[in-house]
């Protein structure tokens, strides 16, 4: 659905070139929910105004549907554009105008006739939670709601891409949650493919199909989200990681424990596996949970358990050597003493 070739954006000063995209490629495929995720300035927002061109890469392709978008004319990218919906953390909503009137715009712009954009309206709002808000104005919408009308809106010409540009990172985590599982009925119910561009590891986890971690204007990892959580092999996605699941254990705790500290991964169907009472059950080890928790990834569950084993050093080793059989992810954070 979604190709970008070798994408580089330079911006450029009579002093100095400020590189904000550095020859990225991307495939995203059609029905996709993409994240692209980093930190501020890491160059995401430059990337995803790319794919519509909203900024014009220095070099490179942005092909959607087949169609390189670099190619095209300045009449013919508008019309392309109608295919690729946008929206952005600060909702870009008329102040004088009615959602109804918010939503209809793009439509109008489209050249709809006025009978079909208000039915169309109609659909869009009941869609997106909103029928009962027609007549008001942005003023007195929640957060969460301006951002609804701004789905509505950027849905109005039926696209098949969605970009999100940082779309929950201005809301409370709660309407976070209920943006999230609207961009989800939209893709579900719609096939609507979906980029988002975000810095919340959070959203990657709820909704993301694949992701791409974003540093310094490159791609330095991207896969599966399951892949990329369970595996992360770039020190600053350990860190993303870390923002949800986080098992550092206090000093002091470590300073108590007598045996050997292990971390145990637990994927997919493994995370209700009886693992850790089979191997107790077999082996001349007793153990003691420290830290530990089940994160469902897209839904799939991906557990992470840190525990003391105690016992003689031969049965310990058998009984990792099991765990390690077991579930493929052992890590020895600590020896015993």
């Amino acid at each position: 659905m979604i190709e970008i070739e070798n994408v580089s954006k330079i911006y450029k000063s009579k002093s100095s070139q400020v590189v904000g995209v550095d020859h990225v490629s991307l495939k995203i495929p059609k029905g996709d929910i993409y994240g692209i995720v980093g930190y501020s300035g890491a160059g995401k927002s430059t990337l995803i105004r790319c794919m519509n061109i909203l900024e014009r890469p220095t070099s490179g392709n942005v092909i959607v549907d087949g169609v390189n978008l670099l190619d095209l004319s300045a009449k013919e990218l508008r019309t392309a554009r109608q295919s690729i919906g946008m929206i952005f953390q600060g909702f870009y909503l008329a102040s004088a105008k009615t959602v109804f009137e918010n939503v209809a715009f793009a439509l109008k712009a489209a050249g709809i006739p006025a009978e079909k954009r208000k039915k169309r309206v109609v659909e869009l709002l009941n869609l997106v939670g909103l029928s009962d808000k027609v007549d008001q104005y942005p003023a007195q919408l929640s957060g969460g709601q301006k951002q609804r009308v701004s789905i509505a809106r950027a849905l109005a010409n039926n696209p098949k891409v969605l970009l999100c540009d940082e779309a929950t990172s201005s809301l409370d985590p709660s309407t976070t949650k209920s943006i999230l599982a609207l961009l989800k009925k939209i893709n579900r119910e719609l096939g609507i493919t979906i980029v988002l561009i975000t810095h919340e590891m959070e959203v990657v986890k709820e909704i993301c199909d694949t992701c791409a971690v974003m540093q310094d204007g490159r791609i330095i990892e991207q896969g599966p989200s399951y892949e990329i959580f369970s595996n992360p092999t770039e020190e600053l996605t350990k860190q993303f990681i870390d923002t949800i699941l986080n098992f550092e254990l206090p000093p002091k705790l470590l300073e108590t424990c007598k045996g050997t500290i292990l971390q145990l991964q637990f994927r997919g169907n493994l995370a209700s596996d009886p693992v850790v009472s089979d191997m107790l059950q077999t082996f001349q080890v007793s153990g003691n949970i420290l830290h530990g928790k089940v994160e469902y990834i897209k839904e799939i569950p991906l557990g992470i358990f840190i525990m003391e084993l105690l016992g003689d050093s031969s049965e310990v080793e058998k009984a990792k050597q099991y765990l390690e059989q077991r579930l493929k992810q052992v890590e020895v954070i600590q020896h015993a003493r």
